[in-house]
């Protein structure tokens, strides 16, 4: 069953009597070249998690290649669909629930008892907490490929002193090093979203990137640092913490030489330096 064919898709919507729903942001991915960029990234890994799989086309695309498959859809009316998409590959397990709600951890012990990867074609309305989620997880995962709105992949890819650059960076930097696959227009998918799209591959470290004595901290301040991106950190962070101007400047001036500095200037790096001088304050 060539689920990227548009006359497919259809043909199964008149089967099961389905209908998109565009408050679940229903675009089901249909490109060959973008289902092989998502696989292609996974590398030679043997199990997959794949996060709402809508019809099944990347599923069966990751079922040729991996030893198992584990796809998890919130909508019910998917789950006889998918039980007839993916009749042929045995190396499936479909799970009707939330992920928002599921133990990551503890799914992947059970279904693989192994490493995994994660890959998902995500409704753009739950992007961040999906990610946030999964990153925060601390899952043994080694690599998390996403299709996400071209602005969200700009935003997490971003450098510091650009537009982009923003905590959602320096959260995903934190745990992952992070890039972009591949672009796609809305004619890739349907129904056409109204945004283009893009393939980003997340590789998860080892360990975080930077080493802090609290990591609480770390975020704390670095929401802080952008809360108003137009005030300096000095501002910023005396509006966060209980720290007079006086030595929340003279703090800056050794973590990071000017307390005049904007949030979106600084690296991972530097915020760590700042965190460890605020945990040493406070």
């Amino acid at each position: 069953m060539d689920l990227t064919s548009p006359r497919v898709i259809r043909s199964v919507q008149d089967k099961f009597g389905f209908t998109f729903k565009k408050g679940l942001g229903q675009n089901f991915l249909t490109s060959r070249e973008a289902l092989g960029k998502i696989v292609d990234s996974l590398g030679g890994e043997r199990y997959a998690l794949e996060i709402g799989p809508g019809f099944g086309t990347l599923t069966a695309a990751l079922a040729e290649r991996m030893d198992k498959v584990v796809a998890v859809e919130t909508d019910e009316r998917l789950i006889p669909v998918l039980e007839y998409t993916l009749a042929g590959h045995d190396n499936v397990e479909i799970i009707h629930g939330d992920v928002m709600k599921l133990d990551i951890n503890e799914l992947i012990r059970e279904k693989f008892g192994a490493r995994a990867s994660v890959a998902a074609n995500l409704p753009y309305y739950i992007t961040t907490p999906v990610i946030t989620m999964l990153l925060e997880s601390r899952a043994p995962l080694n690599n998390i490929t996403l299709m996400v709105q071209k602005e969200v992949a700009r935003r997490i890819t971003a450098s510091p002193g650009s537009k982009d650059y923003g905590a959602i960076t320096l959260l995903c930097d934190y745990y992952a090093d992070t890039s972009i696959a591949a672009y796609l227009s809305a004619s890739s998918f349907v129904p056409p979203p109204k945004v283009d799209s893009a393939v980003l591959k997340f590789a998860m470290r080892s360990a975080p990137a930077v080493r802090v004595l609290d990591e609480k901290m770390l975020f704390k301040v670095i929401r802080a640092s952008f809360a108003q991106r137009r005030k300096t950190l000095l501002n910023c962070l005396c509006a966060a913490f209980p720290v007079s101007k006086t030595d929340m400047s003279s703090l800056l001036e050794r973590a990071v030489s000017n307390p005049s500095r904007r949030g979106e200037t600084l690296s991972l790096a530097e915020f760590a330096r700042i965190a460890d001088e605020l945990t040493n304050l406070i």
